[in-house]
């Protein structure tokens, strides 16, 4: 299991009173030191630019900074402190936030951050509650955001089998075109779903003279509904009567396993996009949502303030 940034905290800062130390030497050696798996070594932010080990090492290191206990002598470089040091001749057990708020400039700091101070409400997260204190801050705002937009999701779903079938297909249409399917030109989608139109709901063309054209289906289930492999069986039949290559079947709801396996080995190409992926993709390429609040993070510039 990979330490969260307040059990790193004595570790970093042993090393760092061995001498001048970089988070990505260092992340090695502690890796080494809690027996990390290699998944764990390897594991990913959620935004993929940036190990978890790495990340936390870093939220530890820039804490004591805060707390005079550690030093930066030179760009990503950064070494224990007269004060850190007389700090690990005290032997503490644990190095942690509660232990850092008793040096007054990382008090300072901390409150001065939005954490937790005496006037703060009973629903901020304080040092009592384990689960406020043993992630750090960019795991706590991956964790909100994740929270929103499964929110989200569920709403999108929720609203979209609220209205019709013959508006869910054309949202799909929608979609598809946001991708960029059938380019800018008009009339490059065609929604369908009506007698006779062959076992498909729309049709996208992909160049301007529909030499190459893409057949959807929008099957808009209820919770707990399956789409099986007969109803994709059947799709493919349409695509096949058609004498087309490729299809994508949409469902508000899942693909049972036997469909997902049934279409990996067709000679058409067919994707399956459930529920889920539907949600996601109507997020991604804002069809049916709207931005309300664009926040941005920035981080320091090590570049910047290079002089060497």
């Amino acid at each position: 299991m990979i330490p969260d940034y307040q059990t790193l905290m004595l570790p970093v800062l042993r090393h760092a009173a061995l001498g001048e130390c970089r988070v990505g030497p260092l992340a090695e050696k502690l890796a080494d030191e809690f027996s990390l798996t290699p998944t764990e070594r390897e594991a990913m932010l959620p935004s993929g630019r940036q190990r978890f080990l790495n990340n936390r090492i870093h939220w530890a290191k820039f804490y004591m900074t805060k707390a005079g206990l550690i030093a930066s002598p030179g760009r990503g470089r950064f070494v224990a402190t007269e004060a850190g040091k007389a700090l690990l001749a005290s032997r503490p057990p644990r190095i942690d936030v509660a232990l850092l708020r008793t040096f007054p400039a990382f008090a300072e700091f901390y409150h001065g951050e939005g954490e937790p101070s005496p006037a703060a409400p009973a629903s901020t997260p304080s040092d009592d509650d384990p689960a406020s204190t043993t992630v750090t801050p960019e795991e706590r705002i991956e964790a909100a955001h994740q929270a929103l937009l499964a929110a989200l999701r569920a709403d999108l779903i929720d609203r979209i089998t609220q209205n019709s079938p013959a508006f869910f297909e054309g949202l799909i249409i929608d979609l598809l075109v946001a991708m960029g399917y059938g380019g800018s030109h008009k009339d490059a989608a065609l929604q369908l779903g009506r007698s006779g139109d062959g076992g498909v709901d729309g049709v996208i063309n992909e160049d301007r003279l529909g030499l190459d054209r893409l057949y959807v289906q929008a099957k808009r289930y209820g919770a707990g509904s399956t789409v099986g492999r007969p109803e994709v069986q059947a799709f493919v039949g349409s695509l096949v009567g058609l004498g087309a290559t490729k299809g994508v079947f949409v469902t508000t709801s899942t693909f049972s396993q036997q469909a997902s396996e049934f279409v990996r080995h067709l000679a058409q190409r067919v994707i399956l996009i459930d529920g889920r992926a539907l949600a996601d993709l109507m997020i991604e390429h804002d069809v049916g949502v709207r931005s309300y609040r664009v926040v941005s993070f920035k981080r320091l510039d090590e570049d910047f303030f290079a002089e060497e």
